[in-house]
């Protein structure tokens, strides 16, 4: 690690193991990693007390039960065409003379929540809007427990800037694993992060037998079960990519010590490899509950927060190394982590419109990186550095998020001539 700069996520901060219970907001409560992590909180009262709920505005049944089963104060939706509806199942869902939560919406409403008075705040939201909350919950003072790496992704140097060492724990399983690991030593020990993949649902096909693969192959995931867009992510190895970006950042690590490596059982979440040749590895079986429970409740660990290993039983771990040619995807993320400035951005812009464009059978899977390697080419080496702004990012991605749609629909013409 360099001396210049401290880590965002470090375990070895002091923190308070005897403060009480925690008060949370909880940004994308109706997501995956949002209702996992309202079952943590409601099998745990004693540790944990939700005070505010955010979601986009899609699934207003959902939130206004969990605003009730949690008796927050506050719920914020993105959408504001969605306040009717939130209003009515909020009604239907609390006692006649009960009072409402106070609502928030519009696309600074969970923003607003990020700042607001509470110990931690658990950013599920997916996508780099999450940025803002990001910043806000930072800004406020705010211990940040991160599920969304697209926001540390696009905003790097913002976020480094405002975040002060610890502030940051991640809920990524990679990073919950890596976080925890780096505990054992210190920051001086630690030699080699290695990330591990899955692999996906491709892990073994060369570039030319992805030529063919549709949607529906794509997102049949062998281990996790998550949105479409990360699925996508997963099956092209980007959410490996982003995920070294972020460890990068995260732990102060130079990308050439950073490594990914392909274990199909997803037991193994990742490893450090220490100076004294000694590697320790976290390992669970696949459930996002743990390493919710790592960011909420660190450095106190929650009982039963997520199931464990039944060594009574045979099981085989597998590694293998990453196939660079078929899934570029990893190398790509490299380049664009040590440009720097705005090319994440542009890069994490690309693939999302790569990734609806092949979902809605407009572009190939192959079609995919090979795009947004173009427009990362096209962008070059942008300026900014630590004086990255907001508007910069936002900037960045719209450029970036036009010339992917125009380079698919080239393609797409091209295709059908």
């Amino acid at each position: 690690m360099s001396d210049s700069a401290a880590p965002l996520a470090d375990p070895h901060i002091a923190f308070d193991p005897a403060e009480g219970r925690r008060d949370l907001v909880v940004l994308g409560s109706t997501g995956s990693i949002g209702t996992q992590a309202i079952d943590l909180v409601l099998r745990n009262p004693d540790r944990f007390r939700v005070t505010a709920l955010s979601a986009a505005g899609g699934r207003v049944a959902l939130l206004a039960e969990q605003a009730r089963l949690l008796r927050v104060a506050a719920v914020a939706v993105a959408r504001e065409d969605a306040v009717p509806a939130l209003k009515e199942a909020l009604r239907a869902e609390y006692g006649p003379g009960e009072p409402l939560p106070e609502i928030l919406a519009g696309p600074d409403a969970a923003t607003d929540l990020a700042a607001s008075e509470c110990h931690t705040v658990l950013n599920g939201i997916t996508g780099s809007i999450a940025l803002a909350p990001t910043l806000a919950a930072l800004e406020a003072g705010r211990t940040l427990a991160l599920a969304n790496k697209e926001s540390l992704i696009v905003g790097g140097p913002l976020v480094k800037a405002l975040a002060k060492p610890g502030q940051i724990i991640p809920v990524d399983s990679e990073h919950a694993a890596l976080f925890q690991a780096v505990a054992a030593g210190t920051r001086a020990d630690v030699r080699k992060l290695v990330v591990t993949a899955s692999g996906g649902p491709f892990r073994g096909r060369t570039r030319a037998e992805l030529a063919g693969v549709t949607p529906q192959d794509a997102l049949a995931h062998p281990t996790w079960a998550m949105g479409p867009v990360i699925t996508i992510n997963s099956a092209t190895l980007v959410n490996k990519g982003l995920e070294v970006i972020e460890a990068h950042l995260l732990y102060d690590i130079p990308f050439e010590r950073i490594e990914v490596v392909v274990h199909p059982q997803s037991y193994v979440h990742s490893m450090v490899e220490f100076t004294d040749g000694s590697t320790l590895a976290q390992a669970t079986p696949p459930d996002m509950r743990g390493p919710i429970a790592i960011g909420l409740g660190w450095p106190q660990r929650v009982p039963d927060a997520a199931p464990a290993f039944d060594w009574t039983k045979a099981s085989t771990w597998e590694f293998f190394p990453l196939d660079t040619e078929a899934f570029p995807s990893v190398a790509l993320a490299r380049h664009v982590g040590a440009l720097g400035g705005t090319a994440p951005a542009v890069f994490n812009a690309a693939n999302e419109e790569c990734v609806d464009a092949f979902l809605a059978g407009r572009l190939p899977f192959n079609g995919i990186m090979d795009t947004v390697t173009e427009v990362v080419g096209e962008h070059g080496r942008p300026g900014g550095g630590t004086r990255l702004t907001v508007p910069d990012v936002l900037e960045a991605e719209t450029w970036a998020r036009a010339r992917a749609t125009e380079l698919v629909r080239k393609a797409t013409a091209e295709a059908h001539a």
